[in-house]
């Protein structure tokens, strides 16, 4: 890193002589009295995120990050998990002759293999993955390149499942000591969902898979009282009431839709969409899955509502459900965490990712589907759909 940077500012300079300093010169760390660098640029060098970045490439690193794991799956868009396994480790493997299909179904189920029997230790050596690092050391490996970087120095300080506030906090403070920008770690397991993930498949799924059961999806009876709310949106057709009812535990249950102009072939669609809406509802289908169903499904007559386009009476179910449900929970958690993290500074004197990180980075809610925005790798997106703001 130091070689980079040396480079670029001979660069710089050169562009310097050619071009002139950048407009904030004067007064900036450079304009010396003794010495002054006449430098082109004000900060030459970065280490963004490149974790989706790098998968363009097959085996390209991923900037400063040691591997994550030799074997993994990785969670893309709908929840598709895709295998990944080291191209080198298995090429090596390979030529030295410990390779075998049940030695990599034992590297599968372990995010390190310093304690897998078979393989070389010369191999163990080479191929260390993160969950083999310290978060001491994770954090010492980003301050050594920090020292030769102008701005910020991306890279995640991994943390086992079992660490504690403690443990994150002696990170924090160790990275300001010795000069990073910032910091970014993570817990494993913190999120009920993660883009990467060593071992096997949750006990659900593996149990399913072995017996060859599939889970029964059936609708839960109807509590004698539940509450809810209607919205009224306008529509081509007229003026459209959409009610949703939740149940004593806050889940949505069921929906009913009235338009004001009654009967028609309208009318029995709407009754239609609104008892399989319900029928989802009742047997836990995910909302946002409902509203994909739903959303910018057109009809001949459009409207408009409120500086929005409603494509017909399904997109504006979709959308009634979205600001009710979707827009609600995504308030609540973002809400419960400010107010989880004011607590937690009062007492600890520091926010801890490893309690909130699975809420914290929420956004916003997602244009295409309603889902939860996250910011991640210095962008903003959705995992429910795949949508990015990049």
């Amino acid at each position: 890193m130091s070689f980079i940077l040396n480079e670029a500012t001979k660069k710089s300079l050169q562009l310097a002589k050619e071009k002139g300093v950048f407009p904030a010169f004067k007064g900036s760390i450079y304009d010396k009295k003794e010495g002054v660098m006449k430098i082109r640029n004000a900060t030459l060098t970065t280490i963004a995120p490149t974790g989706t970045i790098s998968i363009i490439a097959g085996p390209c690193s991923s900037g400063i990050e040691p591997l994550f794991a030799i074997s993994y799956y990785r969670n893309v868009m709908d929840n598709d998990k895709l295998v990944e396994v080291d191209p080198l480790f298995e090429e090596l493997a390979k030529d030295r002759r410990f390779y075998s299909r049940e030695l990599m179904e034992k590297i599968a189920e372990k995010p390190s293999i310093q304690d897998i029997e078979g393989i070389p230790d010369d191999i163990k050596r080479i191929f260390v993955t993160a969950h083999d690092i310290s978060p001491e050391w994770h954090v010492r490996m980003q301050a050594a390149f920090q020292r030769y970087v102008h701005n910020a120095t991306s890279k995640t300080i991994n943390f086992p499942h079992e660490a504690t506030l403690d443990d994150v906090r002696k990170a924090y403070m160790l990275a300001y000591e010795l000069g990073c920008k910032g910091i970014t770690i993570y817990r494993d397991r913190s999120r009920e969902e993660q883009v990467l993930n060593t071992g096997q498949a949750p006990k659900t799924m593996q149990e399913q898979k072995v017996t060859g059961e599939k889970r029964e999806i059936a609708p839960r009876p109807r509590p004698e009282v539940i509450i809810g709310t209607t919205t009224k949106v306008s529509t081509g057709c007229g003026n459209l009431y959409v009610t949703i009812n939740v149940d004593e535990a806050d889940r949505p249950f069921e929906l009913f839709t009235q338009m004001g102009k009654a009967g028609g072939c309208a009318a029995s669609q709407l009754e239609a969409i609104g008892r399989l809406v319900s029928l989802g509802f009742r047997s836990g289908i995910e909302v946002k899955s409902i509203i994909e169903q739903l959303r910018n499904i057109r009809c001949p007559s459009p409207s408009w509502e409120k500086g929005q386009r409603i494509f017909s009476c399904a997109d504006a179910i979709a959308r009634v459900i979205e600001k009710r449900l979707i827009n609600k929970q995504t308030k609540a958690s973002v809400e419960a965490t400010v107010v989880a993290m004011k607590h937690s500074h009062e007492e600890e004197h520091i926010a801890s990712d490893v309690e909130l990180g699975h809420h914290a980075d929420i956004v916003g809610v997602c244009p295409d589907c309603g889902g939860a925005l996250r910011h991640e790798e210095g962008c903003i997106k959705c995992h429910a759909c795949g949508f990015s703001k990049c």
